[in-house]
């Protein structure tokens, strides 16, 4: 597995675009922008975040406590999210066993004590944030749990590679813990991890390094602890710019390049104690042209919000995100081969498989997702275009599972995990004329329910006069085309009609005004 991922990286710029309200990222490989990150200010939360927080007030009738943590909001803490250490002989803390129940939440807070909490669901509405007394700090490849001494494998890391990994990472983790002790930056405890799923194809290099990165940052949040007041911040997780250096940049990244001197020289800093390697490739760029037009990267980010994407040989994509679901449709357009009909669906499959890996990374699609190739006759095309969409997920950052094969439909199956909020989802919101839907009604459709809405309202009520506001392309159509509609219905109803347009309504909005 290693060393088919390792086949496949290609060379990698990484872009930054800093200003104060946001952070854009941009992974190019060979010209073409792979993956986008986006990060705004105002809308950065909580999650990870570790505080120095106060027990304001202790509810034995809901096992919680409320915690001052220095927000608008008190937060709230369960009695299931309080970490009780393991009784004697136990390899896991007490409250993740089944068989023994936590103890009563007012025998283990009091109001008035400093609790280390860390924050593990944000604000929402009128709510305060959830924490947990369990902290644990996220690497590259690693989590950390410094009050545990248990060893976590993800789930899907083969079953054949756990103990192999298992056996490293404590190998690795008691040589960091006794060094830390040798130096006397610790006691010698030597924590717990769980290992990530990209920490499958890690090497020991990169293991040391992040468990070294992971203890160095509790070993500052414990320090911050003892000088910060109740209800202070002691650790933030990491921003989009640290992350880049933490999870986008490796062996194949050649160059960071950010655009802000101030936010280059903070970087420098923060890679230079945690992650020297990533930190040495980091440049300030300093062209006078905005670093995201190198690569015309504004013009892809639009093109990504898009339903179709072309295909150079002349076939395209078509995406549709839905809620439980994505389906990608590949055509052949204007493509139509040099030779036969079957060469010519073979050719556009293959270069959409590409494609729609890209895509995949690029608009950060997660969950289930539908692929409908067009239908191939050879089952040696078949299994051809399998193996290149294989080859193109296994540059894919994010965990991916392909289906075997085709379905009985001809349809493709997989499935991609979901990390953060799509591209269209951070950038876009629901159209406020089609709420979503991505059509609008026509304007004869308006118009005959218009039609209709009057003769409704005109057995019900006695005006003067009925008068209807819509679109103007509505109203052009009641005037012309459906005038003699319009005119039948008002001598049916014995009421005049007036017509009014209004170019701020959307075009399947209208009202019935009665005068």
């Amino acid at each position: 597995m290693a060393s088919e991922r390792m086949a496949v990286m290609h060379p990698q710029e990484i872009l930054i675009n800093w200003s104060p309200q946001e952070t854009r990222v941009a992974v190019v490989e060979n010209g073409a922008v792979q993956e986008l990150h986006v990060e705004r200010a105002l809308e950065r939360g909580l999650v990870g975040n570790v505080y120095l927080g106060k027990v304001a007030r202790v509810l034995p009738g809901m096992q919680s406590a409320f915690i001052d943590i220095g927000l608008e909001r008190a937060a709230f803490l369960h009695v299931a999210d309080v970490w009780q250490p393991p009784a004697a002989g136990e390899s896991l803390p007490a409250h993740r066993s089944a068989s023994a129940p936590p103890k009563p939440i007012e025998k283990q807070v009091f109001e008035g004590q400093a609790l280390l909490v860390q924050v593990i669901k944000d604000p929402i509405g009128s709510k305060g944030a959830r924490l947990s007394t369990q902290i644990s700090i996220a690497g590259r490849q690693l989590v950390f749990l410094p009050q545990d001494e248990h060893i976590g494998i993800s789930q899907k890391i083969g079953a054949s590679q756990r103990e192999a990994l298992r056996a490293r990472v404590l190998a690795l983790a008691e040589a960091a813990a006794a060094q830390a002790a040798r130096n006397g930056q610790g006691s010698g405890a030597r924590g717990g991890f769980i290992l990530r799923t990209n920490a499958e194809d890690a090497s020991d290099a990169e293991l040391a390094e992040d468990i070294a990165y992971l203890r160095k940052t509790w070993a500052r949040i414990r320090q911050a602890a003892q000088r910060q007041p109740p209800a202070s911040l002691l650790h933030e997780d990491l921003s989009l710019l640290q992350r880049v250096l933490r999870d986008l940049a490796g062996e194949h990244t050649q160059a960071i390049r950010i655009d802000s001197m101030e936010q280059f020289r903070l970087l420098m800093d923060f890679g230079r104690e945690f992650m020297p390697q990533a930190a040495a490739r980091l440049q300030h760029y300093k062209g006078e042209r905005p670093i995201f037009d190198l690569f015309a990267i504004d013009e892809e980010i639009t093109r990504a919000l898009g339903r179709r994407v072309a295909l150079k040989s002349g076939g395209y994509l078509v995406i549709d995100q839905t809620e439980a679901l994505t389906t990608i449709d590949v055509n052949t357009g204007a493509f139509t081969g040099t030779r036969n009909f079957d060469e010519t669906v073979f050719k556009t499959n293959l270069e959409a498989a590409q494609a729609i890996a890209r895509q995949l990374r690029l608009r950060n699609l997660g969950g289930i997702i539908v692929l409908d190739f067009i239908d191939m006759g050879v089952p040696e095309h078949q299994q051809a275009v399998l193996q290149e969409l294989r080859k193109q997920l296994a540059r894919d950052r994010v965990k991916t599972t392909l289906a075997e094969g085709f379905s009985p439909l001809g349809l493709l199956e997989m499935t991609r995990k979901r990390t953060r909020e799509s591209l269209a989802q951070m950038l876009c919101q629901p159209c406020a004329q089609c709420q979503g839907v991505g059509r609008v009604r026509t304007a004869r459709t308006v118009c005959y329910d218009i039609l209709r809405e009057i003769l409704r309202e005109a057995r019900q009520f006695n005006p003067r006069e009925f008068r209807v506001v819509a679109a103007p392309e509505v109203i052009e159509m009641l005037l012309d085309e459906e005038s003699a509609h319009l005119a039948s219905l008002s001598d049916f109803i014995g009421k005049p009609i007036s017509l009014q347009a209004e170019g701020t309504l959307g075009p399947d909005r209208y009202d019935v005004v009665l005068l």
